[in-house]
């Protein structure tokens, strides 16, 4: 059996692979890794325990013996975020991967306060931390979202001291870790929730305090930015004073602990009703000085003599009244004057233009069966219907024709009436 090439005809033995992935493995010697401990398990005077990764869902297991054991700190425990020197081991037997550790410390505080400062100024710098960017808070939420951990004091406080200023708020709660590796996942998850419901005003993240490295989450670059695209406004209160998590500085309020998120987000009813009360108070005697000065000002306006005895007026201006209206009709009667003078010229020139003037001197008009005037012999053949218009009427007539034309003959040709 070789060592080349497996095939299906020249297979490697079991044995053979488990030597060569122990001697790839080998080869890679020690390196320093960075994680959190999830399980530490002393057996004996060995320890065993996994070790994982803090962005990603990757574990690897590792042994301390007792050797290396009486070299380490005393402290070190389950949750505790260190960085360690191992090496990678094959177990043959078992055909397993272990990390056998040679040197184990916890994460410097130095270091992480060196990379909380570089992402505070990074964050800094696009601008996540400016006032005017941050969202204004309702003045009485509909619902209130709160993220925290189940059944812990944060939320106890929270809801308790919010129904306290105000019975009827609404509270919409969704559980989530805080504290350990599911911290940032599970209050990303939730804030996706909470933001996404329409009926949700604010957001309160809350968690009741905490030693420094149990609130590393609340300064976790995801979380800080997904609280600042939220459209929903925020509210941090994680409760630690001494050292405040970066949350505090990119949520839209911060609130010192859960009970006083209460207070910021939720008005005090009965502080609230004393305000009205005040309100209305100072408005009805705003009201009352203002009538009660109105009042004052009429009757000093009563009190002048203009309006006390008005008759004083009329008799000032009576002379001028009566001047006023004499001159009044004398323009009027002028006026009618000049218009009956107007009218009788032009009924002197109309009845001079008038036909009627003409049929005073003798004249007559005839008219045919139609109505027109006659100029013409030829309008009245013989038989036709006349009408002869005189100054004082008018005489129906038949033609008989036309008559001779010779002024010395009056004998008529053919006219009858």
């Amino acid at each position: 059996m070789s060592d080349g090439v497996a095939t299906a005809e020249a297979p490697w033995a079991v044995g053979v692979l488990g030597d060569k992935l122990k001697g790839w493995i080998d080869r890679l010697g020690q390196v320093w890794v960075e994680g959190e401990i999830t399980q530490w398990g002393v057996r004996g005077a060995n320890v065993y325990g996994k070790l994982k990764d803090l962005e990603r869902d990757v574990t690897v297991s590792f042994q301390i013996w007792s050797s290396v054991k009486s070299r380490l700190p005393a402290d070190l425990k389950q949750g505790d975020r260190v960085v360690a020197l191992v090496k990678p081991e094959y177990w043959l037997k078992a055909g397993s991967i272990s990390m056998q550790v040679f040197q184990m410390k916890h994460v410097g505080l130095g270091d992480l306060l060196e990379r909380l400062e570089l992402l505070r100024r990074t964050l800094a710098a696009e601008g996540l931390f400016d006032r005017s960017r941050k969202k204004l808070l309702p003045f009485l939420p509909h619902r209130i979202g709160l993220i925290t951990g189940k059944d812990s004091d944060a939320e106890k406080d929270v809801l308790r001291n919010a129904q306290l200023r105000w019975p009827g708020v609404d509270f919409r709660v969704v559980h989530a870790a805080v504290q350990g590796d599911r911290t940032v996942p599970e209050v990303l998850a939730a804030l996706a929730t909470l933001d996404a419901d329409p009926e949700v005003d604010v957001i309160v993240i809350a968690r009741g305090g905490g030693d420094f490295q149990n609130l590393l989450g609340f300064s976790d670059e995801r979380l800080l930015r997904a609280v600042a695209a939220a459209t929903t406004p925020v509210v941090s209160a994680i409760g630690h004073e001494n050292d405040r998590p970066l949350l505090d500085d990119v949520a839209d309020l911060r609130a010192s602990t859960p009970t006083d998120a209460a207070k910021r987000i939720v008005p005090d009813v009965t502080e609230e009703l004393n305000g009205v009360s005040q309100a209305r108070a100072r408005i009805r005697n705003r009201l009352t000085q203002t009538v009660r000065l109105e009042g004052d000002r009429i009757s000093g306006l009563r009190a002048r003599r203009v309006l006390a005895d008005g008759g004083w007026i009329v008799d000032t201006r009576a002379d001028e009244l009566t001047r006023w209206a004499a001159r009044s009709a004398e323009l009027v009667d002028r006026a009618v004057e000049r218009a009956e003078r107007r009218l009788l010229e032009a009924r002197g020139h109309l009845r001079t233009l008038s036909p009627l003037r003409t049929l005073e001197r003798g004249y007559a008009i005839v008219l045919g069966g139609d109505g027109t005037a006659l100029r013409h012999t030829a309008d009245a053949p013989p038989g036709t219907s006349l009408t002869v218009r005189v100054v004082d009427g008018a005489i129906a007539a038949t033609s008989e024709g036309a008559v001779r034309s010779d002024a010395d003959r009056a004998e008529p040709v053919g006219a009858r009436s």
